[in-house]
């Protein structure tokens, strides 16, 4: 097997290319040029080195985030444009994990840390387990060490973190730019056993993408290049400022060019303009859109029957999900019927609607039954759920 890998998540730009059991060739710096500057000059330089046929390779591995936004758009770019021309599978690979893979067989807990500005951190923890005889999950035996996420990656304070890790009470190694940023505080808050990696373990290294990448490879974890987009973890700082100006207003007759334009691209049995005007007339009826800097990105519409209210829509523009809108929206829809003197709130959602399902269940809201074949196009139970104050 061979396989390129790719890492431009952070300060460091890093090449690889890895066949077997080895490690070919690997091109790593960490200097003040952006990745736009080094990453495919590097990537020309190893080919030439190495003498890469590069229709000879099985996968493109590349650290898929978190990390910086603009290099990882670097490095999902890079992997696409190869993954498209050569017809070849993209193996996205976390960056905690690569990094966590420079201490490969470290008996410790391991804990990446990317410096996320506004005191946070990405981070994750992550371990080898030894496996002394045939382990249960492949035909190894000794000498083998097993990969096991302890906490998933996430962004989070230092100080929340380092609550966690004295939890636990184990040895912990700390690796990551974020080590450089948050060196004294670690050592201020630690109350078990750590050390810090030494310099050649300390930053990303495409090798170490590209090893974890082989492993994710044989278990069938791979894109096209069509499906692979960076994994950011959180949205940007414009994003962020976007969602924090955003306000939630009464909908208008204008706004229904927009909201059917969402609801059609959101529904295969969408709501008709009428449906919506005869809303707007309606005495018991809440329409509200939610409005950012470029326009409106989400409405809702809830009907009010006493102290209830059902919620029967409420849509974020699809470029717009998983930012922060869709929260936003619910709760500030919940606040204002509260405001209204409703004291319950219920609504229904698709049975395989998970991000909906999880942004309702974050919100307070609990499911108290099913209707059984509810939705057409396709037919699927409804689960219901209430807000009760």
């Amino acid at each position: 097997m061979k396989i390129l890998a790719l890492d431009s998540s952070g300060n460091v730009a890093s090449v690889a290319l890895i066949e077997d059991d080895v490690l070919k060739a690997e091109y790593t710096i960490d200097y003040k040029k952006t990745h736009s500057q080094t990453l495919l000059p590097m990537l020309d330089e190893l080919k030439r080195m190495t003498e890469l046929n590069l229709e000879s390779i099985d996968a493109i591995a590349v650290a898929e985030g978190p990390g910086s936004f603009t290099g990882l758009r670097i490095g999902a770019a890079t992997a696409k444009g190869l993954a498209l021309a050569l017809n070849k599978p993209i193996v996205p690979v976390p960056t905690t994990e690569g990094l966590a893979y420079n201490l490969f067989g470290h008996s410790g807990v391991i804990c990446p840390i990317m410096d996320a500005r506004r005191e946070q951190v990405y981070t994750g923890l992550f371990g080898f387990i030894s496996a002394s005889e045939e382990c249960d999950t492949c035909d190894k035996k000794e000498g083998h060490y097993e990969f096991v996420r302890i906490r998933e990656t996430a962004a989070m304070g230092i100080e929340e973190l380092c609550k966690i890790l004295n939890e636990r009470g184990e040895e912990v190694i700390f690796l990551g730019d974020g080590v450089a940023v948050y060196r004294e505080k670690i050592a201020g808050l630690m109350k078990v056993p750590y050390l810090f990696a030494p310099a050649h373990l300390n930053r990303q290294h495409a090798g170490s993408v590209g090893v974890r990448g082989m492993e994710l490879f044989a278990a069938g974890k791979v894109q096209s290049a069509a499906q692979h987009s960076p994994v950011y973890y959180r949205t940007s700082q414009a994003e962020r400022e976007r969602r924090e100006k955003a306000q939630i207003r009464p909908m208008r007759y204008e706004d229904l060019g927009i909201v059917s334009e969402m609801e059609n691209t959101s529904y295969p049995d969408p709501w008709s303009n009428r449906g919506f005007e005869e809303e707007l007339s309606n005495e018991n009826a809440m329409c509200v859109v939610i409005e950012d800097t470029t326009g409106v990105v989400g409405y809702a519409v809830a009907i009010l029957t006493g102290e209830d209210a059902d919620l029967v829509k409420i849509t974020v523009a699809g470029k717009e999900r998983c930012k922060g809108y869709g929260r936003k929206l619910l709760d500030e829809v919940v606040a204002e019927l509260g405001n209204r003197g409703i004291r319950n709130v219920t609504l229904e959602v698709r049975a395989s609607n998970e991000p909906a399902i999880t942004l309702y269940e974050r919100a307070g809201f609990t499911s108290e039954g099913v209707r059984p074949n509810f939705y057409e196009k396709p037919s699927e139970d409804a689960i219901i759920y209430w807000l009760r104050k």
